[in-house]
């Protein structure tokens, strides 16, 4: 039996045994060939649905966002020494959103004056994967699939830079903001689905995780001439070619690596770099979005599409026990985090609409699952308590917020791309345990329905060394209808 389908295995096993695999298939990637499209079942090529948006914004709240606290509020009990546990659901107060039948948390003003323009879904649903890990969760999310998988699974952005292509040949189709890969924890999780898998290095991700270096990361060294920068690019083309790692290397990977060379060459040597400086923003706008990294990643993201990019990922940040990731302190953490969020996502929405862009630029807000206050999992779950707060009565504020994963019920925000306007989508029920009750969306349906809002038919499959692998998992996503406009 894997180790995976052990929920009384020590969670540092687990994740060995996630990294062992995850380099597995890594490692097989590498040596796979060109992937080959599927053909539709009647014979031919899959026949793609007319897309609703041109471009897609991911905003990852990456830690857990607890919904209770965020986007569906419950019963309110304020904090006070002597509370039950078992009697506090949100630690927030609702309050009223530009739709009359809608009610979020405190803290989300800003987001609450733009909810009108639209879909929050309330049902989002994630299977329970015993021993919870949360780089398997948001594998499971960017990539679709249960890891870990015999190929290396590409990131949902890395499917739509495939399929559709760049909307500027010079842009990055695929960009990702926000997320260090190196020096946090779990990074080398966080790396298994920051790719393109088996699409090749050309369809992955250009890593920004800092948005206001951005532009450092697109500009040749100072004093570097025309000339010896066209040399330096050639010389290192010999050198990627000379590398050990040719050896482990199908021809495809190969000038897949070289073609993604190509492309960063042009970025480096076009005027649409400029869209990389945030800091050529009027300080005006700049100022409106800079609540720190993640508000600058906004920024960067809604200039990045203004110029062309076709799939943008503007993390929180996912680092253990921080941020999103609240095992104790979680009514204090979010509310920093209330404040990180709410001004940005209001401004990208509003500023995205007043340039006529949110028509055709899908925006999501996601997270990889939501929290409860007593409940790992879901109801009859075995998985391992990992709240370091584990107190029955409240004595101090630290005890005060939603401290467990609770995979039954979580949040999603859709603006744009063909969404309907100031519509609510789904229901988890008013008393614990917060399970979705009302139209379930699963991963494979939220999927289906992102790529049929861009574009791409969810039955869109390839043949990877004799293995059929579709954008969603195993072909069988289909998109939410009532949530198009």
């Amino acid at each position: 039996m894997s180790i995976f389908a052990d929920p009384t295995a020590p969670r540092s096993i687990v994740r060995r045994d996630f990294l062992r695999q995850l380099s597995a298939a890594g490692t097989a990637a590498l040596a796979a060939g060109a992937p080959r499209a599927l053909a539709s079942e009647a014979g031919g090529a899959v026949e793609h649905p007319r897309p609703t948006a041109d471009a897609c914004i991911l905003l990852w709240m990456g830690g857990g966002m607890a919904a209770p606290d965020t986007f569906d509020p419950k019963r309110y009990l304020p904090y006070k020494p002597g509370l039950k546990v078992a009697d506090m659901l949100s630690t927030f107060p609702a309050i009223d959103t530009a739709v009359d039948s809608i009610k979020i948390c405190e803290g989300l003003e800003n987001i609450a004056g733009v909810l009108d323009q639209g879909t929050l879904i309330r049902s989002h649903v994630q299977p329970d994967l015993g021993s919870i890990l949360h780089s398997r969760h948001q594998y499971h999310w960017h990539t679709g699939y249960v890891p870990p998988q015999t190929v290396a699974a590409p990131h949902i952005g890395a499917w739509m830079s495939r399929v559709l292509g760049p909307r500027n040949d010079v842009m990055p189709a695929f960009i990702n903001i926000g997320q260090r890969l190196e020096g946090v924890g779990e990074s080398e999780e966080l790396k298994a689905f920051t790719t393109a898998g088996f699409f090749g290095s050309e369809f992955g991700p250009m890593n920004l995780p800092y948005p206001d270096q951005a532009a450092v990361s697109v500009r040749p060294p100072k004093g570097m001439q025309a000339q010896r920068f066209a040399d330096r690019n050639r010389l290192f083309r010999r050198l990627v070619d000379a590398s050990p790692n040719r050896d482990f290397m199908s021809d495809y990977q190969q000038e897949s690596m070289l073609r993604s060379m190509d492309s960063a060459y042009r970025l480096l040597s076009s005027r649409d770099r400029q869209a990389f400086d945030i800091t050529r923003e009027p300080k005006e706008s700049f100022d409106r979005y800079n609540t720190g990294r993640f508000g600058q990643g906004c920024l960067l993201a809604r200039r990045l599409v203004e110029s062309g990019a076709r799939f943008v990922e503007v993390t929180t940040e996912y680092v253990p026990f921080l941020h999103w990731d609240t095992h104790n302190d979680g009514h204090v953490t979010l509310q920093r985090m209330h404040r990180e969020i709410d001004r940005p996502v209001a401004q990208l929405i509003t500023d995205l609409q007043q340039r006529g862009l949110l028509d055709r630029t899908l925006v999501i807000l996601a997270s990889e699952f939501s929290r409860d206050a007593l409940m790992e999992g879901q109801p009859g779950s075995n998985a391992n308590d990992q709240a370091t707060a584990k107190v029955d009565v409240l004595s101090e504020l630290k005890h005060y917020g939603l401290h467990r994963h609770f995979t039954g019920g979580a949040s999603v925000l859709m603006f744009g791309g063909g969404m309907k306007q100031g519509f609510l989508y789904g229901a988890t029920a008013p008393e614990r345990p917060l399970m979705a009750i009302e139209n379930p969306v699963s991963i494979e349906d939220l999927h289906a329905t992102i790529m049929t809002a861009m574009g791409i038919s969810p039955q869109t499959g390839f043949d990877i060394e004799g293995r059929p692998f579709y954008v969603t998992e195993d072909g069988k996503g289909r998109a939410v209808q009532d949530l198009f406009a």
